[in-house]
């Protein structure tokens, strides 16, 4: 069997953590070469973890890498079906070490375990590329990560080495199909069609359950059946870079040249240089084409040289950002809250910009200055929620935008309930290029 088929168990940090296990039965009842990716890396969920390492150490992984990987590891281990995944995050070897000591809870043999590193570029010699790179000056003391987006070659490397398990941190994300397609087909690392072709069939797994009619669902025009058990992707990739997109047949959700095409364009700012650490895809020229029930092909992406540089971005503390609610309800309860609202404004002019909304009467199309808010004519909604949400650099400046809300309960206006309030460390980011040379990625059997 010349293909091999590569599975998707999780699309992002927080998915669902049951969607691995049909796609594996899937992959074992097929036989044949076969691997299982997770992508858990959004670009603040890696930030996040490298704070979450500053308080202890022993973290930074994906936090839920226990609850992905149980249910499937022993059948992954048993098949031969080699796992990928980025949740390694801030500290792959941590992760590792988490992985190895499932295995023995589960009693199963040890797993070759392999670690690529490379990306991580918040230490010292880190730090002064990106100082050095970065345009608009480095501000060490707000400084918080840097990583360089590394790609498939260590991945693929670490296969062929005989890992089962490959744990990475901040890798592209197509590239972590590209790895085991390019393990087993064994490309030469300038078959640029090939590499694009297989980045695409990564760029389609990436986003989980986008691609088998999750985001794609929108009833009365675009009917998806059985979301409650949506199946997630698997990509049969071919020796030519070509791949058939399915999912397991006892899953709900629905893989057709619509949901394909709807992810195959999806966060491509130009669809004839799609660039990535391994290649660059063009993807003007591709077939989508319906083979058979939930299977659609993708061929015909072409590739070209990839780039003398890597994608590295740095994270910077952002201050403090605090939101807080309360409803109104019944006769009047518009008035009541846009009395809320003028009370807070009042109070707190001056010291925080509000973004405030009626949830209920205009909310998600709202904007920071409250422009359409105000402009929206008052009304007789009867069930309202006040939204309010500020950013400052000072925490204690959000501490009290906080006790302000909570305080309208018997400040009023009449019948506010159910208040509640929350904040969370701001990051902000900046990017920029830097010579692949100077960003070495390597792998490591640990």
């Amino acid at each position: 069997m010349d293909a091999i088929a590569i599975g998707c168990g999780a699309g992002f940090s927080g998915d669902r953590v049951d969607a691995a296990a049909p796609v594996v039965r899937t992959l074992v009842e097929r036989g044949g070469p076969a691997a299982l990716i997770f992508e858990n890396l959004a670009e603040r969920t890696l930030a996040l973890q490298h704070l979450a390492r500053r308080s202890d150490p022993a973290l930074g992984y994906e936090p839920a890498l226990v609850q992905e990987l149980e249910p499937v590891l022993a059948d992954c281990l048993r098949h031969g079906i080699t796992i990928v995944g980025n949740f390694g995050a801030a500290n792959p070897r941590g992760a590792a070490g988490v992985i190895r000591r499932l295995a023995t809870q589960l009693n199963l043999p040890a797993p070759r375990v392999a670690v690529v590193e490379g990306d991580d570029l918040s230490d010292a010699r880190g730090q002064s590329l990106m100082r050095a790179h970065l345009e608009g000056g480095f501000d060490a003391e707000r400084f918080v990560c840097a990583n360089a987006y590394q790609g498939a070659m260590e991945i693929a490397a670490a296969i062929r080495a005989g890992a089962q398990v490959v744990v990475t941190g901040r890798v592209a994300d197509p590239s972590l199909v590209l790895g085991p397609a390019l393990a087993h087909h064994g490309w030469a690392a300038d078959d640029w069609d090939a590499l694009a072709g297989a980045t695409m069939a990564g760029h389609l797994l990436e986003c989980g359950a986008q691609v088998t009619g999750g985001y794609f669902a929108d009833p009365g025009r675009k009917d998806v059946a059985g979301l409650e058990n949506v199946g997630y992707p698997i990509a049969e990739v071919a020796g030519d870079g070509s791949c058939v997109v399915t999912k397991p047949g006892d899953t709900g959700g629905v893989v057709d040249c619509r949901t394909v095409k709807e992810q195959l364009l999806y966060e491509v700012h130009d669809p004839a240089g799609y660039l990535t650490p391994d290649v660059v895809a063009d993807i003007t020229q591709a077939n989508v084409t319906q083979v058979g029930p939930d299977r659609v092909r993708l061929d015909g992406v072409k590739g070209h040289p990839r780039t003398p540089t890597l994608k590295a971005l740095a994270f910077f503390d952002g201050g403090w950002l605090g939101e807080a609610e309360i409803s109104y309800a019944g006769p009047n309860a518009e008035a009541r809250a846009r009395l809320a609202m003028d009370i807070l404004r009042k109070r707190l002019a001056g010291e925080l910009a509000l973004r405030c909304d009626l949830i209920g009467v205009a909310s998600i199309l709202g904007d920071d200055g409250n422009r359409m808010l105000d402009r929206v004519a008052r009304g007789a909604a009867t069930d309202v929620r006040l939204r309010v949400a500020a950013r400052h650099a000072s925490q204690a400046a959000i501490d009290r935008l906080l006790r302000e809300v909570t305080a309208l309960w018997t400040c009023g206006p009449a019948g506010g309930g159910g208040a509640r309030g929350s904040k969370r460390q701001r990051l902000s980011s900046r990017s920029c290029l830097l010579p692949r040379e100077l960003a070495p990625a390597r792998f490591e059997l640990v």
